[in-house]
Formats: C-alpha cells, structure tokens, sequence
C-alpha cells in the first residue's frame, strides 16, 4: 500500500493535479465547527449544507466502506492579459470571479478523477470507489487539510504553503486502507488581511464566514432580492468574488494555470456591464456553455449586472463621463419593464442611483 500510495500520486500529477494526498476519515472537529456554523444559521439558504446531516463531515456514512479519502488539488488562475486590479477599479466592467471564467471545473476535474481510477484499476484490479468535485456533501477543505494538500485560512479557503489558494478539489472515496499524509498545519499567524479586505465584512472572525452577508454567496447562491444595504458593497462583482484571495500573503506562490479550459472565454476577464446586461437569454445560453456561470440562469445574471450598473452610476461622477452615464442609464431603462419581478426591482434600485450624480 506504501508502494501504491506513491503511484496514486505519481499518475495523479501526470493526468495535471498539482498534488495528491491521501486523508484519514476522521473529520471530528471540523464536524464539529459545520454544526456550530450550522446551527448559528450562517449558510444562508444554502439548505443542502444541512440537508444530509452528518454525512458530510463522516465519508464512510455517505459511501460505505470508505476506509481512505485520496485528495487532489488542481491550480485554476488564469494568465492575466487584463490585470484583476484594473477590471476591479473600472466600475464599468464585469468582474467575474477566476474560477468561472473558463470551462466548468466539475468536468474538468471529474473526468480526470475517473482517469485516475482506471489506472489504479490496471494496476491492482476492481477496487470501491467514488469520485466527488463539490458535487456532493464533502468536506473537501476539511479532507485536503487531512490529506496535506494545505490548511484552511482565516477565509475559510484551503491554503497551500508553494502555491496559494487558487486551485480546486477532487476527492476519490477509496475502499483502500492506504497509508494517510500528515495533516497540514496552519500557517496564517496573525495576519488579518482577508478579514480587512472583504467588502461586506462577510468574514466576522478568523475562520468563521458569514455566507449571508459574502459577495459570492449573494451573486451566486442566492435566488432571491439582494439584501439593500449589501448592494452597494457589490461593487462590480457579478459572479462571485477573489477579495480575500487577492490580498493573501500566500498567493504570491501562486501560479497561473497551465489548463487552457481555465482560460478566460468569450473575453469575460473584461467585458463592460452594458454589453452584459443586454445579453438575450439566448445569448447568455450560449456564452455560458460549458461554464459554472450558466447555474445562477438568466434572471439572476440580470440581477447582479443591474446592481454593478447602479453601483456604476452611484460613483459615475468619479470614474465616467456624462455621455457614459447616459449609456448606463439607457441600459437600465431598456430593462426597467422586464416581466420578471427580481428584475425590475434591481434595475429600478440601479436607477435610483444616478441621483446627484448625473446633471438634468
């Protein structure tokens, strides 16, 4: 088993895994720290985190006979033609979070996994397994910590001490009493940058998030109006957000993906908000093919757009002239009578934020 755990990661790095880790079962604290989180209601309506009950936080009950967790991490950001910053501080682009601006991570790594599967199976015959990419209730922070793939920061983010936070997780659910890594230990110190920089305060002490109040959370699993007072904090943001990636210490390590599916698509690294927001539905269909944006559906992407749209002309008098101002406004009002009630909401709160800053 020694011997296979060092093929294991040996192909694993050859199908373009970072690294591979192998992880005991045992997640007692970290089940311990979902339920109080749980419990205090900061998931949101994010129901399926309390939906399977312990079976996230306990791999054998969700695939029987589960003895090991092979973990495996795969880096994502993308080459920077248009630099994060630049997108960030134009108010009149679409910031779009890393991860989505390719192809769907679920695929990618998914078909990976079963790659690496199969060659385990050449190797020592039929063996129980299941191959997860955030597709059912895992704990894969929690499982890659185990199998030292990294620790989880202060963002609640996995951190790797030689490459950052920008990578993904893959998890094969093993009958295999293979021989597990050594946990990963923390190495945040006292550094409070993610907790200074989160636009909505979403992080409201050190490994504690507050999904209700995170940018990622509003834009992406939330299907209903976005709270007022947290709107303007949005910024440009409309699917998802990398703020608390951005300012870690650590992901100066990082470094960009060599996977062309992890390329910006469709020029969505720097799209500006009107041409976004006047996407038909078919449009937005078919740009949104093969990627983890087509999940939020049309509605929702209007209505984040319309909230980066009001956020624009609410600080229009800084960044743009009167003739984009009127852009901005005509976008919304080609809107403003869109049969879908979130819609329209959003877009007459966008509206509403040209007050004072456009001259009659």
């Amino acid at each position: 088993m020694i011997e296979l755990a060092g093929l294991i990661k040996d192909w694993g790095q050859a199908l373009g895994f970072q690294q591979v880790g192998i992880a005991n079962i045992h997640l007692d604290e970290h089940e311990q720290h979902l339920l109080n989180w749980l419990k205090d209601g900061l998931h949101g309506e994010m129901e399926y985190m309390s939906s399977h009950g312990i079976r996230r936080s306990r791999p054998q009950e969700l695939v029987s006979g589960t003895l090991r967790v092979i973990s495996l991490r795969m880096d994502y950001l993308p080459p920077e033609p248009n630099a994060v910053t630049t997108v960030l501080n134009n108010p009149e682009r679409g910031y779009i979070s890393r991860y989505a601006l390719g192809r769907d991570y679920h695929k990618v790594l998914r078909k990976r996994l079963q790659q690496l599967a199969t060659r385990i199976e050449q190797a020592i015959g039929k063996f129980a397994y299941r191959a997860f990419v955030d597709s059912a209730p895992v704990l894969e922070k929690a499982l890659g910590q185990q199998a030292g793939l990294g620790w989880i920061g202060k963002h609640t983010n996995l951190i790797n001490r030689q490459a950052g936070s920008w990578f993904f997780l893959g998890e094969l659910y093993t009958d295999l009493p293979l021989p597990p890594d050594q946990p990963s230990s923390a190495h945040c110190g006292d550094c409070m940058a993610c907790l200074d920089i989160c636009p909505t305060a979403a992080i409201i002490a050190p490994y504690r998030l507050d999904a209700r109040r995170c940018i990622s959370y509003l834009t992406i699993e939330l299907r209903s109006s976005i709270p007022t007072e947290l709107r303007p904090l949005i910024g440009n943001r409309i699917y998802g957000c990398d703020d608390c990636q951005l300012v870690c210490p650590w992901n100066r390590f990082a470094r960009h993906s060599q996977e062309t599916d992890f390329h910006p698509r469709h020029n969505l690294d720097n799209t500006k908000l009107t041409t976004l927001f006047a996407w038909s539905e078919q449009a937005f269909l078919k740009y949104t093919e093969g990627s983890p944006i087509r999940r939020i559906g049309y509605l929702c992407w209007l209505r984040n757009i319309a909230v980066a749209l009001g956020n624009a002309l609410a600080t229009g008098h800084r960044h743009s002239d009167i003739e984009d101002q009127t852009i901005l406004v005509n976008a919304l009002q080609a809107r403003a009578d869109h049969p879908s009630p979130l819609v329209r909401e959003h877009v007459q709160w966008a509206l509403q934020q040209q007050k004072g800053n456009v001259p009659s």
